[in-house]
């Protein structure tokens, strides 16, 4: 679409990772390294000063930190909201989700406790997962990684694991009702055989669950979450181990399908890094509507999937002469998107005409 245009709509951030709009259209944002909240005003005039009280104890450092966050589908009467993050030490780190009420002012949180934590620590700092999502019925979509190294990737096929998972879990941190039965799977398992899921959206057409991840070197993939479903990794993938020469390597697992597990819609070699996604249903862009949009991290760009039904009927690269890292892309209230940029003098983006 020639007359889409890209313009900064609020400077200042740090990393920002993730961001929930408030029922008034103003924005809260997680930034990741520095481990704070900020308030962005709905004209994006005015950031707040970091909101840092009343949040957990997190652990910064590579791809860790304060990562996503996502408001109580009940927000307007009980001012809850959800952030995912890194704890731990350096020996044994991971992913939580921590539940918390914001003070009328946005001064601070309370009444906070961690409803979800894992249950494999690892060493490391990479693969974390942890984009939140709730579904239509106020249930709670957790990614999680599977913390990259040989020793714990294998971890996505093992159930009882919650590494490479996407958890579906209530507001208390519970299993939630209706997930898969999935022989000795960990509380809460919807899905297994994921590498670095980092977006998630749900389809407004038909309240299916997308899913971004990370591919290895090459075949970062796009997938339809069903229940109980498996995607794979590490036992097949369309994308080569870091540092064989990508014209002649062997993909992971030696197959790129197997009987019994689930491909991808579609998949990008060279790798794209994606990060968050969104479906576009607004009044804006009438051509866009029912897209899904994509952010990348190494690609430095924003792609475009026209669909039919499950079916990818085509992908336009968006953007890429912004040569920034978008992490996450959003619809906003108004209709147009917002993107973050990834960088330490991170910014929100909007896409407007």
């Amino acid at each position: 679409m020639t007359d889409a245009q890209v313009v900064a709509f609020r400077n200042g951030l740090n990393h920002p990772w993730g961001l929930a709009f408030l029922p008034d259209g103003r924005m809260l944002v997680t930034e990741r390294d520095l481990r704070q909240l900020r308030l962005v005003s709905a004209d994006g005039a005015t950031l707040s000063a970091p909101i840092t009280a009343g949040l957990p104890a997190i652990r910064s450092g590579g791809q860790g930190g304060l990562l996503d966050v996502a408001l109580d589908p009940d927000f307007t009467s009980n001012r809850r909201i959800y952030l995912s993050y890194a704890e731990g030490t350096d020996a044994a780190n991971g992913l939580a989700v921590w539940r918390a009420e914001v003070e009328a002012d946005y001064s601070g949180l309370r009444n906070g406790t961690r409803i979800w934590r894992t249950n494999q620590p690892a060493d490391g700092q990479a693969h974390y997962g942890g984009r939140l999502l709730f579904d239509g019925s106020g249930h709670l979509f957790v990614s999680v990684g599977d913390r990259l190294s040989d020793a714990t990737r294998v971890q996505a096929q093992n159930a009882g694991s919650d590494l490479g998972k996407i958890l579906r879990l209530t507001t208390d941190g519970a299993p939630a009702p209706g997930n898969p039965a999935i022989s000795g799977g960990v509380p809460g398992l919807w899905s297994l055989g994921h590498r670095n899921p980092q977006g998630l959206a749900l389809n407004p057409a038909n309240g299916q669950l997308w899913e971004a991840e990370h591919g290895p070197q090459g075949g970062d993939e796009i997938n339809v979450v069903g229940a109980g479903l498996n995607f794979g990794w590490p036992l097949v993938s369309f994308g080569c181990e870091y540092g064989a020469p990508p014209d002649t390597c062997t993909v992971v697992g030696g197959a790129t399908g197997r009987p019994g597990l689930t491909a991808p819609l579609t998949h990008w070699t060279p790798s794209i890094a994606p990060g968050g996604i969104a479906f576009y249903s607004g009044d804006k862009f009438p051509g866009w509507q029912g897209s899904l949009f994509v952010t990348a991290l190494a690609d430095r760009s924003l792609w475009r999937l026209t669909l039919s039904g499950n079916t990818v009927t085509g992908r336009e690269r968006l953007f890429a002469g912004q040569g920034k890292r978008l992490r996450a892309v959003y619809q906003g209230p108004d209709g147009w998107l917002y993107l973050l940029t990834d960088e330490d003098a991170g910014q929100i983006l909007r896409v407007q005409r």
